[in-house]
């Protein structure tokens, strides 16, 4: 079984590192995974997107791919992609603290996160990507709290370890918000009795 994730948002909203830290979570967990980052030339405010694949098994999907099991949109610029390869059913995460753009969200399990919000009473707002992670593991159950916790760990450049604490603080924050799971990313098989 395999499940897609695509992430978006604009350059400076921590998408990359988000990415990163999902992407070792799921190996740490015994996962197989591919993880694809894009971003446009400017260093702050152009569009910034990932597109990570976790399997049970050997990953037979490219990175790149025409739909998506679930999103985590940042910020409505840019987002434009992402919702072209929505299928019914996505598991979708909002930035609800930012996104100002009406869109029908019927056949789809939305989950709105005011993830800059939350992230400002945990320290930075820098760390909105964090939330979004942490709800998205509360949400999905893709990966465990504490396999993103290890990751921040891990994905951190030694130059930034001083965020350690703070990208925990979000992830964990982001967690607590959602009360129970919207899909399961790896349901149980069913008992034949």
């Amino acid at each position: 079984m395999e499940r897609q994730l695509m992430m978006t948002g604009i350059g400076g909203q921590g998408v990359q590192l988000a990415a990163r830290v999902v992407t070792l979570a799921a190996l740490a967990e015994g996962r197989h995974v591919q993880l694809f980052g894009s971003y446009g030339g400017m260093m702050r405010g152009g569009d910034t997107g990932a597109t990570i694949v976790v399997g049970d098994g050997p990953v037979e999907s490219p990175p790149t791919i025409a739909a998506t099991w679930s999103a985590i949109v940042m910020h409505h610029d840019y987002w434009e992609p992402t919702q072209r390869r929505l299928r019914p059913g996505s598991v979708v995460l909002l930035n609800s603290t930012v996104f100002d753009k009406p869109v029908d969200w019927s056949g789809l399990h939305l989950v709105e996160v005011p993830a800059t919000e939350l992230a400002g009473t945990v320290g930075s707002v820098m760390a909105a990507s964090m939330v979004m992670i942490g709800a998205y593991a509360a949400a999905t159950r893709l990966v465990h709290l504490e396999g993103l916790v290890t990751g921040i760990g891990e994905a951190l450049p030694e130059y930034r370890r001083q965020h350690r604490e703070l990208n925990e603080r979000a992830v964990r924050a982001g967690y607590e918000l959602v009360a129970a799971p919207v899909a399961e990313a790896w349901p149980a098989p069913e008992t034949v009795t």
